[in-house]
């Protein structure tokens, strides 16, 4: 992107911001903001998560008030995906709403899951994460509510569905706007490099309807490719030249890539009959590649078939597509190009730390803090600026290493953070070390009938999902670079000691029981840190003999959260007193 762009985007953003700024804490005009935003949770637990949390955001007048805020989460049994979710979303408003439904502008935003590579927001939910801006501080809620403040009053009544961990940055001209007034489905679109398309949904456009000079144009699909090669890209039709004067990347080629989109009321209807036709849900449903591939005039039957990019394949998942298929085939699928725009991920451990420390073109579109609704942040220290301190109470007397992130924590005197680690609701105490690259993060959990605190922690690139069989893999499991059985044997533990929660036939880092229960959340963080710190330097340390050992899939199933918000709460007050 030129210069120019780059600010125009900049501009824009920030005038996004302001307006949302301006509606946070006071009660908002019809028309003005959403009527409905909902938020989708995996499971009732994580449901009642996110409800306090939005009760304790409205109450601190951190969201415009007037709107209605709901949370639902998927029925119990087999997983659906987002576009389950989506179906039984618009299935409960149905319930609520009935035939006011029809003139209702409601926002969809999808986080259910357990954040596994992020585990810092799997308590609290990604949707929740903190983003260094904003006083009251942001949350991704506001980010993404702030970002889509335009849309509202440019939208017939409908449904926008969106994701929870990724924002959309755009500029238009001062006479043009975003809106969603077409019957059908309309997606918003923008401009990619071939290999992002490869990850994403892909727009095969009327390129004949294309001027390639304008910073937002309208457009019919013809089709839509979901996650495909860049040979099905090229042979498709779905691959663009780079013209003079156009909003598009650097690169000579480049692919129209998918985030939200936007569903008219008739069209809301159409799916609610099509959960009908489909009767109780025994599979996952994409509500992009599954919804969106059956939309346009060339969309074929073939995708339904194709389950390469399926994490578990059902034996219903082919007929379940087929009907969709057949039901939504002929609803159109119009496409708004924001050829001036950005699309960022902020999903993963490493996405979190790049873009909230070393992505300074973010930092300057968002106007993104080192220091937000922090205390004692010494920002003459090293690497001060390009790490990022939210939430935190932190000694003056400590140092945050570049490229880290230390959010909802309290650090005593002397202690300190290496680089490119996150340090995430946890109480450190006075003279403490975390080393380089490193994730830990604290749970209160009720084990046992009795509370009690969890410290877990990884290397920070870890792939926490990555399952192998018990006991024939095992030795391919490590911990920090580490096998576990070497681990083990520093621990003083030996190797039938180990245990994994839940099914017993797969073993994981996600499901490995290694960290220890403690009675305050200091000592949970000392213990953790002795553990790590031992595997690291090849030294050896014993654990008490009724050290009790718990993975962070059971910290979630038993964690506390009034003892969780009621830290946040402590740091909320500390920092609202000092500042």
């Amino acid at each position: 992107m030129s210069r120019d762009n780059d600010l125009r985007l900049k501009l824009a953003t920030r005038e996004k911001l302001r307006k949302f700024n301006s509606l946070r804490g006071r009660e908002v005009q019809p028309g003005e903001f959403w009527d409905v935003v909902v938020v989708t949770a995996a499971d009732e637990s994580q449901r009642e998560a996110y409800e306090l949390q939005i009760s304790g955001k409205v109450d601190r007048k951190e969201l415009p008030l007037g709107t209605q805020y709901k949370v639902f989460s998927d029925p119990p049994g087999c997983k659906i995906g987002n576009g389950g979710s989506t179906l039984y979303v618009l299935q409960e408003l149905n319930q609520i709403y009935g035939k006011t439904l029809g003139g209702l502008r409601v926002i969809i935003i999808h986080a259910g899951g357990f954040s596994q590579r992020l585990p810092s927001a799997s308590a609290m939910g990604k949707i929740f994460s903190a983003m260094p801006l904003g006083d009251p501080v942001y949350q991704m809620l506001d980010l993404k509510l702030a970002v889509y403040v335009d849309f509202p009053l440019q939208m017939k009544p409908g449904v926008l569905v969106t994701c929870s961990d990724h924002i959309e940055l755009y500029s238009i001209g001062e006479d043009q706007s975003v809106r969603f007034d077409q019957p059908g489905f309309t997606a918003l679109a923008h401009p990619s490099p071939l290999s992002i398309g490869t990850t994403h949904g892909v727009f095969v456009l009327d390129l004949n309807e294309k001027s390639a000079h304008s910073e937002i144009e309208n457009i019919s699909c013809l089709c839509f490719l979901h996650k495909v090669s860049i040979d099905q890209m090229r042979a498709c039709g779905a691959v663009c030249k780079k013209q003079n004067g156009c909003f598009s990347p650097s690169d000579d080629e480049f692919v129209y890539t998918d985030s939200t989109y936007y569903a008219d009321y008739d069209t809301m209807k159409s799916l609610l009959n099509l959960l009908k036709e489909l009767g109780p849900l025994e599979c996952e449903i994409d509500a992009y590649g599954d919804f969106l591939q059956a939309l346009g005039p060339k969309a074929t039957i073939d995708y339904t078939s194709n389950t390469a990019n399926v994490t578990k394949e059902e034996s219903s998942l082919v007929k379940t597509r087929q009907k969709i298929f057949r039901l939504l085939k002929g609803t159109p699928l119009n496409v708004i190009l924001l050829n001036n725009s950005k699309f960022y991920h902020i999903g993963t451990t490493s996405e979190y730390l790049f873009h909230l420390t070393e992505d300074m073109a973010l930092r300057n579109e968002l106007g993104l803090l080192s220091s937000a609704f922090s205390v004692h942040v010494n920002e003459s220290s090293e690497g001060s600026s390009q790490s990022c301190v939210m939430y935190s109470v932190v000694d003056p007397s400590c140092s945050v290493g570049a490229g880290s992130v230390v959010e909802y924590s309290r650090l005593g005197a002397g202690a300190s953070v290496g680089k490119g680690s996150i340090v995430s609701s946890c109480w450190v105490s006075a003279g403490l070390s975390v080393p380089d690259r490193v994730f830990m993060h604290s749970l209160c959990v009720i084990h046992k009938n009795k509370t009690g605190f969890v410290t877990v922690v990884f290397g920070i690139n870890e792939d926490l999902k990555r399952s192998f069989e018990v006991p024939a893999n095992m030795e391919e499991l490590k911990f920090c670079g580490v096998s576990l059985a070497d681990c083990l044997s520093r621990w003083g533990m030996k190797n039938e000691l180990l245990k994994f929660s839940g099914d017993a036939s797969s073993a994981s880092l996600w499901k490995a029981c290694l960290f220890p229960v403690c009675s305050d959340p200091q000592r949970s963080f000392s213990a953790s840190l002795e553990m790590l710190q031992a595997v690291l330097s090849g030294s050896t340390l014993t654990l008490p003999k009724d050290t009790m050992l718990i993975s962070m899939q059971e910290a979630l199933e038993c964690k506390n959260l009034e003892e969780m918000f009621k830290f946040r709460k402590g740091l909320h007050e500390d920092i609202t007193q000092r500042t």
